[in-house]
């Protein structure tokens, strides 16, 4: 996709008025913020841009040297070499230029809740919560626990986290969906195979002014908590379930012994839920722009399977098979999952742009 040259000229324009102003020393408060905010998502487009411009102008100027007997070879030469760079210069500035997801900086809520399977469901739902604890380590991001229900043969019937980090939403948005594992049980005697699944579902986590809550709204029930955990299981009512009325969202937490942080816990996952849903009715509302993603978000959607015994991962939606099972589910091989969906979904949108 070649973009005309008005609009690299636009780009130009564009970052050297914001140079300009960031360098009067006239910004101040919410106008300084917004335009350093404005500076630091622009550079990066403007360097491409720049980069095409020269690129093509290097060519015209080539072109008009290959009249000249003396100059032709090492015009030719060159012209190969920009013409072959162009095209993928190009269309990293097209990618750029693409229509953000306002929600792709926010850090985000990963929830993972065992699926059929039983207790094979609930080690594999442990599985891929470590999975992602050691993805969020090679990225540089922090990973805390919001609450969880464990199972009694280890790992999760139910766990959610929150992840913060540059750019957490946007490598993990599209990990939502139902992740299935094949393999053979510690439990299973006879050696036979068993499929169970777990469902992922990230969700961007807004800040205070994305979701405004009207405490009216609240239904909030304190209770004992159940499960393992001690003395104070049994003598503190420190569960904390909330119902958003209006939407009938709940949330429970009883992980904490303090009421307090419980009920903070319950209503960090409850503002991201409602952020979720509000994002979900304003995409319904563009059915044909989400036509384009690798995903839906649909967290029924059968998007993975893990197969132990031939070592495979098999993403569905993109059609992609890695032979590095291990490589996965230890963190750092995930990245080429995460950025062959990345590039799937940059692909789709720019073909949705060019129809």
């Amino acid at each position: 996709m070649q973009i005309p040259l008005e609009r690299l000229d636009q780009i130009a324009n564009r970052f050297a008025e914001l140079e300009a102003r960031m360098a009067s020393g006239t910004l101040e408060g919410d106008a300084f913020v917004q335009a350093s905010r404005d500076y630091a998502e622009l550079e990066p487009v403007a360097r491409i841009a720049a980069d095409v411009k020269a690129m093509r102008g290097e060519i015209e100027g080539l072109e008009e040297m290959l009249g000249d007997s003396e100059m032709k070879a090492m015009a030719e030469e060159e012209l190969a070499q920009i013409r072959e760079n162009l095209p993928e210069k190009e269309r990293a500035l097209a990618v750029a230029l693409l229509p953000r997801d306002a929600a792709d900086s926010k850090p985000a809520m990963l929830e993972i809740r065992a699926g059929t399977g039983g207790d094979e469901a609930a080690l594999f739902a442990g599985d891929l919560y470590r999975m992602y604890e050691r993805f969020a380590a090679e990225q540089g991001w922090k990973v805390e626990p919001v609450s969880m229900s464990a199972s009694e043969v280890g790992g999760f019937k139910e766990i959610v986290a929150n992840v913060t980090g540059s750019g957490v939403f946007a490598k993990l948005k599209f990990e939502s969906g139902v992740h299935r594992v094949q393999r053979v049980p510690v439990t299973e005697s006879g050696g036979r195979i068993h499929t169970s699944a777990a469902t992922v579902a990230v969700l961007p986590e807004p800040d205070d002014v994305d979701v405004q809550i009207d405490p009216g709204d609240l239904k909030i029930d304190t209770y004992r908590a159940s499960g393992a955990g001690g003395q104070h299981v049994n003598t503190t009512d420190s569960a904390i379930r909330i119902t958003h009325e209006p939407s009938g969202l709940v949330v429970t937490c009883q992980d904490g012994r303090s009421q307090h942080k419980n009920r903070e816990k319950a209503m960090q996952v409850l503002r991201a839920r409602l952020f979720e849903k509000t994002r979900d009715e304003a995409q319904g509302a563009e059915a044909e722009a989400r036509k384009a993603m690798v995903g839906s978000g649909d967290r029924s959607e059968r998007i993975r399977t893990y197969n132990f015994p031939q070592g495979r991962v098999t993403d569905h939606r993109i059609g992609l098979t890695l032979h590095k099972l291990e490589e996965v589910l230890a963190g750092p091989g995930l990245a080429e999952l995460v950025s062959a969906l990345i590039s799937e979904d940059e692909g789709k949108r720019l073909a949705a742009l060019s129809e």
